[in-house]
């Protein structure tokens, strides 16, 4: 196999015009290169994206995680075998020395890591989802995609406080019909929001959903539940929503806006899942609220997702198995900061008959190595936001792209909670 000849890295733009990592690696092959995603509402037990401070670009620069790339980690890599997935992630981690990846930077690592996962899907000649399947020893899934049609929370300016209303073809017979179900439904709330509210209901959040100026969850639930019957897609499409609620919780209590008590908000729960089709919910407490979670998953037989309660790490994880807080991993490879990492995550999830969704960042780039993740895990879900925007887009393209390539063997996934 080729060695790892170079490492380069550079500050990039994000998809919200903020500074990010890219970086490429040369073997013998050619250069194989990663963009390094970044989030809006972010857990506290993340690992840590490392910025400049400073003014430049009001302190969100990245030049000393690039120079971490450069200087720390390329040295140190430079002559390796990039097959060697599992050995030169933990070398990095170790590298690092810190519980978070403070020291060199997560966005850093991460850069470097999935530069590595498509060196050495190239090394092999192998598409990157096989590459990964290799990793994961897992079979081959097209997922279902939930994808963000309006955004609430700190993913728009509204009253809103709930982050994300998705719609998930969890019915679809394939990934290319799933994405036209989407996309019909996509374009007919569009029109309806435009008739009720004007042409500025239309404009797109962070991840291209619609920001229609509502306030109340249930006004935003009936928005969509009435543009997926108007489809015609009311027997495929079911409902999600991500609450994000660490966002909207202070002194102990959730503002939503109304102020309700954990009990009250699992109350309220309970009675939108009875009255709605909504077979998820991501989120729906702080990340470190564990009781209102225990008592939900008692009182519910849905997808409960943990994302800022998990934090693609395994210590998160095994805390919410103990405690029984959820039923599903939210995994994002900047949370952990390595592709070994966020795999180990997944893996220890499905150990445990737990669910995974491979997740984008509101801070997106047109890099696509979490549509081939999906599909290499085998999870059967990914979150990529709307059918709008270009970063979004790239990833619904690439899974679409991937079902071609697999052609007969593309199979898409069965749904099995809700």
């Amino acid at each position: 196999m080729g060695k790892i000849k170079s490492i380069t890295a550079r500050e990039i733009l994000d998809s919200r015009g903020n500074p990010t990592v890219e970086v490429d690696i040369v073997t013998p092959r050619g250069c194989s290169s990663a963009k390094v995603p970044s989030g809006a509402s972010t857990g506290i037990h993340e690992a840590l994206e490392l910025r400049d401070g400073g003014k430049r670009y009001l302190g969100k620069g990245v030049l000393k995680a690039v120079h971490h790339v450069t200087a720390s980690l390329a040295p140190k890599l430079r002559g390796k075998d990039p097959t060697q997935q599992r050995v030169l992630d933990n070398f990095m981690t170790l590298l690092d020395g810190t519980p978070n990846k403070s020291h060199l930077g997560a966005n850093a690592i991460l850069g470097v890591s999935m530069a590595i996962a498509r060196a050495a899907a190239f090394e092999k000649k192998l598409h990157l989802f096989n590459y990964l399947a290799t990793l994961t020893k897992r079979k081959l899934l097209l997922p279902v995609p939930f994808c963000n049609i309006i955004n609430g929370g700190k993913h728009a300016g509204t009253e809103l406080q709930f982050q994300e209303f998705m719609i998930a073809p969890v019915y679809a017979t394939s990934f290319s019909e799933a994405t036209r179900c989407v996309s019909e439904t996509y374009h007919i709330l569009k029109t309806r929001l435009e008739k009720k509210y004007g042409k500025s209901a239309a404009n797109v959040g962070d991840e291209g959903g619609f920001a229609p100026p509502l306030r109340d969850p249930r006004q935003a639930l009936e928005l969509i539940q009435g543009a997926v019957e108007e489809a015609g897609y009311a027997d495929i499409i079911k409902l999600a929503m991500d609450a994000a609620a660490s966002e909207f919780f202070r002194h102990g209590m959730y503002h939503t806006p109304k102020k309700m008590k954990p009990m009250e908000l699992v109350d309220y729960y309970d009675d939108l899942i009875h009255t709605y089709p909504i077979v998820s919910l991501e989120d729906p407490f702080d990340q470190d609220d564990f009781t209102p979670y225990k008592e939900l998953m008692q009182k519910t037989r849905i997808q409960i997702v943990g994302d800022d309660l998990l934090v693609t790490n395994v210590n998160r994880i095994n805390i919410a198995l103990e405690r029984g807080l959820c039923n599903a991993l939210l995994l994002k490879v900047n949370q952990i900061g390595t592709v070994t990492e966020a795999i180990d995550a997944a893996l220890l999830a499905f150990d445990h008959r737990w669910n995974v969704m491979v997740s984008h960042r509101s801070g997106e780039t047109d890099d696509t190595f979490i549509a081939d993740l999906a599909v290499g895990l085998g999870c059967g879900q990914v979150k990529i936001g709307a059918p709008c925007r270009g970063e979004r887009v790239a990833k619904f393209n690439r899974l679409l792209q991937i079902e071609d390539v697999l052609g007969k063997k593309a199979a898409y996934a069965k749904w099995k909670h809700g």
